[in-house]
């Protein structure tokens, strides 16, 4: 049986921390290994965190050799005004955590990426997650997984004034996201990370895009 090891950067936003929590209880992955900047507060036997700065990722090479990396990495535009510091958070880190992972031996990654994500996008967002998701691509893992959730629901760590409100104003008109319009719900955080383990445990070889619609199909059934 093939011992799981897994990576997961973005570990302290909503659905990184989910993530950590569906790994940590899962039977399936003996070793958990979190790089971040902030102190997760948790503490578990399968656990590894280790706090960093992500401009020496190659300092933290030997940490990366796992089987399957799970990036959840990600800024906002009002958190992060400045396009080029915008770029190294949802782009240069990520990338470079990819491309060290693979040379370590890593077999899956799975990319918490966005609804709309176009490398063709004329907006800056969707268009930096269009190129994060081809980079990625091109590093041609056995198992490639991205994931396209819609407005996420839950708590956060960081005051998001903005995000609150349109987590409350998508509470309430969800209802109305029937037929057609379902795949634009505003989804839990933990339904992302659950759906990324149960994704993670297929052993499916290939690039796979896990839209909003099919996050809700594979948690709810």
């Amino acid at each position: 049986m093939l011992e799981r090891k897994a990576l997961v950067i973005g570990a302290t936003g909503l659905i990184g921390r989910g993530l950590v929590f569906e790994l940590l209880k899962s039977e399936s992955y003996s070793e958990v290994v979190v790089l971040s900047r902030r102190d997760l507060v948790i503490k578990h036997p399968k656990l590894q965190q280790y706090l960093i700065d992500f401009e020496n990722l190659s300092d933290f090479s030997d940490k990366m050799n796992v089987t399957d990396v799970f990036c959840c990495m990600g800024s906002t535009q009002a958190k992060t005004p400045d396009e080029n510091v915008y770029r190294k958070i949802d782009f240069h880190y990520p990338l470079q955590v990819a491309k060290i992972a693979k040379e370590q031996g890593a077999k899956q990654f799975h990319l918490v990426s966005s609804m709309g994500a176009d490398v063709n996008s004329k907006l800056f967002y969707s268009r930096l997650k269009g190129e994060i998701e081809q980079a990625i691509s091109e590093l041609q893992y056995e198992s490639y997984y991205i994931y396209r959730p819609s407005l996420l629901l839950g708590s956060r760590n960081e005051s998001r004034p903005l995000e609150t409100i349109s987590q409350y104003l998508m509470r309430v008109l969800n209802y109305l996201f029937i037929g057609p319009l379902k795949k634009y719900r505003a989804i839990p955080g933990t339904y992302v990370s659950k759906a990324m383990l149960k994704k993670s445990l297929l052993n499916q070889e290939g690039k796979f895009t896990i839209d909003n619609k099919m996050i809700f199909e594979l948690v709810e059934g």
